[in-house]
């Protein structure tokens, strides 16, 4: 099945790259990390249109409150987690924590932001209604990468990059409940939950996607371009997009846990970070490109 754009690329002002994708699909807005100019990037989702940038700092996660609309992201120079409000394109509260920030997640279902240490060994806890740090929790290793909630349960899962296996944190009491080895993966970095089929899907640097369920079984695994940073998974219907090594592979996540290629196509060099449009099923990716022709930092919506 073929992966053509959407709509035109939008050049982004300031050159510098890019870090995590997200799509608010409530509110019609995609936002990424955008390093090179320390900012949120807001695009409209619909149009495609650049609609701002928010200065917050270095920043790499980037999580969405599906009921206020508001954005939560890490400030590395500051050692905060912040709080964006888009439409005002302002920074509204911001909390101190002990260490750089990388991925973020939310659970809307008991308020708590979750935020990685980059190259760490902590996953500091906020409380979205306070603002306030809730708890620190402590991972083995010293790489965690990318984290998603269970909003079922409130368990959380996060890679350990350089053990090969990822933890199951306990929402509630905020502790490690379990670790998973995944032997069969190398330096573990995307993580999607998909909570109707209850599966957790990580993907290695050696081109090997796992599907588990959430208690930790192995259910199956397939291939898919090696060097993947992030994957994005649309919950209704299973679609699972993956951006790295120059390539978009998209899946469908099935009940026996044995992912189906839907997709897998060439895109822009540069392009490692997506996030799909549950409205339109658009998947949106961001790149830089030192191309002398077309230099540049552009975002782009693509399709099936």
């Amino acid at each position: 099945m073929p992966f053509v754009p959407a709509l035109p690329p939008q050049p982004v002002t300031v050159f510098g790259g890019f870090d995590y994708v997200t799509v608010d699909t409530a509110h019609r807005r995609v936002y990424a990390a955008h390093t090179g100019s320390r900012a949120l990037l807001i695009v409209d989702a619909d149009s495609g249109k650049v609609t701002g940038q928010v200065r917050v700092g270095p920043l790499h996660g980037v999580a969405v409150d599906p009921v206020s609309g508001h954005v939560y992201t890490g400030d590395g120079d500051a050692r905060t987690v912040s709080e964006i409000d888009p439409v005002a394109q302002k920074v509204l509260r911001s909390t101190d924590v002990l260490g750089t920030v990388d991925a973020v997640a939310y659970d809307s279902t008991n308020g708590h932001i979750y935020a990685d240490e980059d190259d760490g060994t902590r996953i500091f806890v906020i409380d979205a209604r306070s603002f306030k740090p809730a708890g620190t929790v402590s991972v083995p290793g010293h790489k965690p990468e990318y984290l998603a909630v269970d909003p079922a349960t409130h368990d959380l899962y996060q890679n350990i990059a350089n053990l090969n296996e990822f933890v199951i944190i306990d929402g509630t009491t905020l502790s490690v409940k379990k670790t998973v080895p995944t032997p069969e993966l190398q330096s573990n970095h995307p993580l999607q939950y998909d909570p109707a089929l209850h599966h957790v899907i990580v993907g290695g640097a050696n081109g090997v996607l796992s599907v588990y369920d959430r208690s930790g079984k192995l259910l199956g695994k397939t291939t898919m371009q090696p060097h993947v940073d992030q994957c994005d998974l649309e919950p209704v219907t299973h679609t699972l997009a993956c951006a790295g090594n120059g390539e978009v592979t998209v899946f469908r996540d099935t009940a026996n846990g044995v992912p189906t290629l839907l997709s897998r196509s060439a895109v822009p060099r540069g392009v490692h970070t997506l996030a799909i449009d549950g409205k339109t099923q658009r998947v949106w990716v961001v790149w830089s490109s030192q191309d002398p022709k077309a230099p540049g930092d552009f975002v782009q919506a693509f399709r099936l």
